[in-house]
């Protein structure tokens, strides 16, 4: 009998994943390729005390901000935080713990712990506060910093088309850390925009492969835009 991974709403894809206390990796960058339905339905589990990894904290009203807003974060691993001005508030009144990363390195951290990797060595942060009290070691003449892999308890990602197995498919731009986060998780939900049967997905341009994921749930995507640019 063929696994069923496709669930009715973001809230039943997420039941008996979340608790308090787990690291939650999130795709996404800004708001472009977030989970926007999987969040709020973390949000409304009620979870609390949670580690998430993502890229950033999307902002106020939006993202990982909602949890922000709600205090259900405890700790942001990031790279990029200046879109939120309630992060910021938390932060400087000593109420959330940031471990900042640098983009790179982080995209590598998820990647890592997805591929069972748990350290690697990059010049990236060398001689700044990111490299403070980590290992360091010397190669070719060259100084590096021992960064360990990302492991989370549950990963949030947002795709352009699944099928039914979960095998993902990201949509430009919107791809950004999600293929690193998909493997990351003990457990993967991805939320998609278009579910099609198995076997009808080009298999050259699947993206994630469906061993990765475990559940799926179709959305219908509000696309907020973060900074609104336009001409005269």
């Amino acid at each position: 009998m063929a696994i069923n991974k496709v669930f009715p709403s973001a809230a039943a894809a997420l039941s008996g994943l979340t608790r308090d206390g787990i690291t939650v990796a999130v795709g996404g960058f800004g708001l472009c390729g977030i989970p926007e339905q999987l969040i709020i339905a973390l949000r409304d589990s009620g979870a609390k005390n949670l580690t998430a990894v993502s890229n950033n904290a999307g902002v106020d009203d939006w993202g990982l901000g909602l949890l922000l807003k709600t205090r259900q974060i405890r700790k942001m691993v990031s790279s990029y935080v200046g879109e939120n001005g309630e992060f910021e508030r938390q932060f400087m009144a000593g109420e959330l713990e940031l471990e900042f990363t640098p983009q790179g390195t982080l995209a590598e951290r998820l990647r890592a712990g997805g591929a069972g990797i748990p350290a690697f060595y990059t010049a990236t942060g060398v001689g700044t506060v990111v490299a403070e009290g980590k290992p360091h070691e010397v190669f070719d003449g060259r100084q590096f910093v021992l960064e360990r892999g990302i492991k989370a308890d549950l990963a949030l990602v947002k795709a352009w088309k699944a099928d039914r197995f979960g095998n993902l498919v990201f949509r430009r731009t919107a791809r950004n850390f999600n293929p690193m986060v998909a493997t990351s998780g003990a457990a993967t939900v991805a939320e998609v925009e278009e579910l099609v049967e198995t076997g009808e997905l080009d298999p050259d341009g699947i993206h994630t492969p469906g061993i990765f994921v475990d559940r799926i749930v179709v959305t219908k995507s509000e696309k907020r835009i973060e900074q609104r640019t336009t001409s005269s």
